[in-house]
């Protein structure tokens, strides 16, 4: 069975330097399109294997998220009925479906992408996301973007 992602909330203070300057990195490389890796992470102080390790699981929390789009990836099993499965979760948690992307099965596995808009009516994401995670048939369920 696949293990379920969990999401923490934690203060500042609790979270250990070298995620926060993964987060700075990230943060650089974005405001400074024209920043390599390497310089954004010669600039924070971190190796570029810190960064590698840590870069997908680490997102600074915005008190609201009302209003951002969320960009969604996923590994799933070729099985009919389970993209509309997913499909349901994202709309029964109230989020709007803004683009999606399904690859050609290999090994009868699909890539997925989707983002969805997260609205004043939307439940709690990180639920959304659990549940999207322990539907039969989803290998794993990842955050790619918050915008």
């Amino acid at each position: 069975m696949a293990e379920v992602t969990k999401y923490f909330v934690v203060r500042q203070k609790a979270v250990p330097e070298v995620l926060l300057k993964v987060v700075e990195a990230k943060r650089l490389i974005e405001s400074e399109r024209t920043l390599s890796i390497q310089e954004a992470v010669d600039r924070v102080g971190i190796s570029r294997s810190s960064f590698y390790k840590y870069k997908d699981d680490i997102f600074p929390f915005h008190d609201s998220s009302q209003g951002r789009t969320i960009t969604l990836t996923f590994q799933m099993d070729d099985e009919p009925g389970l993209l509309s499965d997913v499909l349901k979760i994202i709309a029964d948690f109230g989020a709007n479906i803004l683009t999606i992307h399904q690859s050609i099965p290999i090994n009868g596995v699909a890539s997925l992408t989707i983002s969805v808009q997260v609205l004043a009516t939307t439940g709690d994401v990180s639920e959304m996301i659990e549940k999207m995670e322990t539907q039969k048939g989803v290998h794993y369920v990842k955050i790619l973007a918050k915008e």
